[in-house]
């Protein structure tokens, strides 16, 4: 009889352990896998870096390239690179990696379609994506690359305007009016003000500040268990302080001389077709966009004092190496040189030496009808993305809200702090 009750009391104890499991949700599931995640704009998609992968569009449809000739909105021209910095770093613990980054995203990017606003592209939203992939994946390491494009400004636009005007100064008279159809021919170099304003720059910290507080308050929402740290880079400046002194002159013409066409093919030839002048302009507009970030990030640091929010500066991860920097420029780069296509052809013009104005413009026009002929000029290569893959590494492995600095020395190697 005892040996009854006693089987009959381990029963109903068995019978109250599987109800307490049914109300607490069952038997506990299997740990999801781990995902270090990309987000942002190309210079964390991969744009430069080649190898680019197929892209889901807003439909759910994945989009390979194209052709040359498609419509630059095309999910493809996101250009998510397999050499982006995201796959090439180390990250201990980390499972697998995604890039949901895209070239040319603005901030509005991250909380709606791209194709929402002028030439997006045709993805769902930044935070859509991500909400996807958070079903399958425990997200622990989100890499955010915002701040240079803005409602305000983009660095494609900076970029074209500062090397159409040296074109313009190196290959046409006064007289000639073939640029701009309203016959103003700009030739002057570039100013800190034609690239940002101050006003501008403030306005487009608001923004990214703005889809920065987006991109947390989702994470708090459906991270898997809470635990991530979200690292804020900066940006890199493809260009040095100074060019190289054989790109100073050629045939005894400078580029504050007129029709300087010989030192305008050798500047495209090696990368920067750029003047000297508007160097240092170049370099404040870069400045001001890594003070961009690090203004986002005390904000947000100090709105949120229990995230684990980081700065991954590598304003100086390309020193020594940058286009034109050197003789052999563009040879050794961790950017890539300014390129463009005679048409969409797919074959880039790498010489204008006897080009003629004409010709030029002609290039010139490709490049505006279909911008993906040009748009991974001046963004890291490949191999710059191996030098940005190994100072994300350093930022993974520091101290929750550390600000790290990843610095190019002269002999290559990285120093990170």
């Amino acid at each position: 009889m005892r040996f009854l009750q006693r089987a009959a009391a381990a029963v109903m104890l068995l019978v109250s352990a599987a109800a307490i499991q049914v109300v607490q949700g069952g038997p506990a599931q299997a740990a999801l896998p781990t995902a270090a995640v990309a987000l942002g704009d190309s210079f964390v998609s991969g744009e430069g870096a080649g190898d680019y992968q197929p892209v889901v569009d807003a439909s759910g449809t994945a989009q390979a390239f194209p052709g040359w000739s498609a419509a630059n909105s095309n999910a493809y021209f996101c250009h998510r690179s397999a050499n982006a910095s995201v796959f090439t770093a180390s990250l201990p613990g980390i499972q697998q990696r995604f890039n949901l980054a895209c070239s040319g995203a603005q901030p509005a990017d991250i909380a709606n379609p791209a194709s929402a606003r002028p030439e997006g592209r045709a993805v769902a939203s930044q935070l859509d994506q991500l909400r996807a992939l958070a079903q399958t994946h425990d997200i622990d390491v989100v890499l955010v690359g915002l701040g240079s494009n803005n409602t305000q400004f983009t660095f494609g636009d900076v970029a074209t305007l500062c090397a159409n005007r040296f074109i313009a100064d190196a290959w046409t008279g006064w007289w000639e009016f073939w640029a701009y159809l309203n016959g103003e021919v700009p030739q002057r170099p570039c100013t800190a003000s034609d690239l940002a304003t101050d006003t501008e720059v403030a306005a487009a910290t608001t923004e990214t500040t703005a889809a920065l507080r987006q991109i947390l308050d989702t994470l708090a929402q459906i991270d898997a268990d809470g635990t991530h740290q979200v690292i804020l880079q900066t940006y890199t400046n493809p260009l040095p302080p100074d060019i190289a002194p054989q790109y100073h002159e050629e045939d005894g013409r400078t580029d504050t001389r007129d029709k300087f066409r010989a030192l305008g093919a050798e500047r495209y030839a090696a990368g920067c077709p750029i003047h000297r002048a508007s160097l240092a302009p170049g370099q404040v507009f870069s400045q001001n966009l890594g003070s961009l970030v690090k203004n986002a990030y005390a904000t947000l640091a100090a709105e949120r004092p229990a995230a684990d929010l980081r700065v991954l500066d590598v304003q100086r991860a390309f020193d020594g190496a940058r286009l034109c920097e050197n003789p052999d420029s563009p040879a050794g780069a961790l950017a890539t040189p300014v390129r463009v296509q005679d048409g969409p052809s797919g074959t880039f013009i790498t010489s204008l030496s006897g080009w003629d104005k004409i010709g030029i413009q002609r290039a010139a026009n490709t490049c505006v009808t279909y911008f993906q002929t040009c748009q991974e000029s001046w963004h890291p290569n490949a191999a710059g993305h191996t030098v940005l893959g190994q100072c994300l590494t350093g930022a993974f492995a520091a101290a929750p809200r550390a600000i790290v600095t990843c610095a190019r020395n002269p002999d290559g190697t990285l120093t990170i702090s």
